[in-house]
């Protein structure tokens, strides 16, 4: 694959980076430098961890990033858990981003898995 752009993952992962931006403009002026400001940089880290993992050419580089990538995906989704209770955003929005939180995990792990393998066959 020639670049990460081209990965499903990280088309997730920027579809999930744009989904927040938008939702964030709504918050209220004094959560612009608490609580925006962290889910800004947890749901971007998401794609700069696989775009970087991608980048260092050796699948185990590639697999850590990946899992830091998966740790920030957990991340934003506590951010935003957080946001709900304190009735930042409406349950609709909880569950639209759980929908897109459930479909990245599920392709960040199948990237890992593949790695993985690509990694074992690599060394045989």
């Amino acid at each position: 694959m020639a670049s990460f752009t081209e990965l499903e993952v990280w088309k997730q992962s920027r579809k999930i980076r744009n989904w927040i931006t938008d939702l964030i403009k709504n918050f209220p002026a004094e959560e612009r430098y608490r609580l925006a400001d962290q889910v800004i940089r947890s749901s971007r880290s998401i794609g700069n961890n696989i775009a970087e993992g991608h980048g260092r050419f050796h699948y185990q580089d590639n697999i850590r990033f990946c899992i830091m990538a998966r740790g920030s995906l957990s991340e934003t989704l506590d951010h935003l858990i957080i946001a709900f209770d304190n009735k930042l955003i409406k349950e609709e929005d909880l569950q639209t981003f759980q929908t897109e939180y459930e479909s990245c995990l599920k392709l960040l792990n199948g990237y890992i898995q593949y790695l993985k393998k690509k990694k074992v066959d690599e060394l045989s």
